[in-house]
């Protein structure tokens, strides 16, 4: 079955996408998300055989807080041949997305990914796009090409680091993760493991911490399929565990920066931050500075900046690192469906996507 992108359907304003994966948690985050975009406009959901040629109400039971939305929308297949929109948002698993998404990049299509499957592919931008907007140069002059964004337990890391290693250079990091159930996804976690429990992440979670940061603050050397990028070379020991929360990842990091400055001067440095580029969905600032001692925590702080920003706060001395601090994100907008929208949207300001 295919779907027909019509001039009723579309605004003629608006770029029309597709979401692949569309029946999970993610895949309706994004539709949330993209609900009234300025630039986006859903056309087509698909999804795995099981959901083709159902309304999309009856394939995927609304799991948010919010209306349920294209309830009447019929589902299609994971399929380029049935999706036509040219830039494609990928909610997919990890398995599911390694061969899907290469097939719809190798028909022309930009995919836009949540999943883990390219993150650490060397020709494939691991974005952030107030971090490294620059990493997309790797894709310039390709029609079907993947950008992903990192894992969500990375971002509010990444994000608090990034102006340090800017500003002093970031010598080692030592972190331990406190993440919302929401990022296991529905059904996700048992209740036998969470209900008055915490659970240390039992899968991949402390690797990806490790290695995505590198990546992310890495230096990009050359363009297109000739760039490279050159990891930062700082080490990163991580502990990831699960806690009963709904949304909101805390990750508390002791960094060692060169000069040993002080926390003062560390304030200073993430309240200064600016992102290079001006997007409908990244909050001006993008990093919120927490005063209170008891702060940040995801109830009054996972949905700061519509879920998109960072919350930083508790910027002490460490005696052994140096300083050390907390750091905030809402997991499911900002570490997943948010994220990847964001990208998009750096993608339209730098000319990167077209209407039509």
């Amino acid at each position: 079955m295919t779907s027909r992108i019509t001039p009723q359907r579309i605004a003629e304003e608006r770029i029309a996408v597709g979401v692949l994966g569309a029946t999970g948690m993610v895949g309706q985050r994004f539709v949330e998300l993209l609900d009234r975009h300025p630039l986006f406009q859903v056309a087509e959901l698909a999804a795995s055989d099981r959901s083709v040629g159902k309304r999309y109400g009856d394939a995927a039971p609304w799991r948010l807080d919010s209306e349920p939305l294209l309830q009447d929308r019929v589902v299609v297949a994971c399929d380029p041949a049935a999706v036509r929109s040219r830039v494609v948002f990928s909610a997919l698993d990890k398995g599911a997305a390694q061969s899907i998404e290469a097939a719809f990049r190798d028909a022309g299509h930009l995919v836009i990914s949540n999943a883990g499957a390219w993150r650490m592919d060397e020709a494939v931008p691991l974005l952030i796009p107030e971090v490294n907007p620059g990493h997309l140069d790797l894709i310039r002059g390709r029609r079907g090409a993947i950008v992903t964004n990192p894992n969500c337990t990375c971002i509010p890391l990444v994000v608090a680091l990034a102006p340090l290693h800017r500003a002093f250079g970031v010598e080692a990091v030592t972190c331990a993760s406190y993440q919302a159930v929401s990022g296991a996804g529905y059904p996700g976690e048992s209740a036998w493991d969470m209900l008055g429990n915490v659970h240390p992440h039992p899968g991949d979670e402390e690797e990806k911490v490790a290695e995505e940061p590198k990546k992310i603050l890495g230096t990009l050397f050359g363009e297109g399929s000739g760039g490279t990028i050159e990891r930062a070379s700082f080490p990163i020991s991580a502990r990831c565990v699960r806690v009963p929360v709904v949304d909101g990842h805390l990750i508390a990091a002791q960094i060692r920066l060169a000069g040993d400055p002080s926390p003062e001067d560390v304030k200073a440095c993430l309240r200064d931050f600016q992102a290079p580029h001006v997007l409908p969905s990244s909050p001006r600032p993008l990093i919120r500075i927490a005063e209170r001692r008891d702060r940040p925590t995801p109830r009054t702080d996972a949905m700061a900046g519509n879920g998109m920003a960072i919350t930083v706060g508790r910027i002490e001395r460490c005696e052994v690192m140096g300083v050390k601090l907390f750091a905030l994100a809402h997991n499911a907008i900002r570490g997943a469906a948010g994220g990847a929208i964001a990208n998009a949207e750096l993608l339209h300001h730098l000319g990167l996507i077209e209407a039509g």
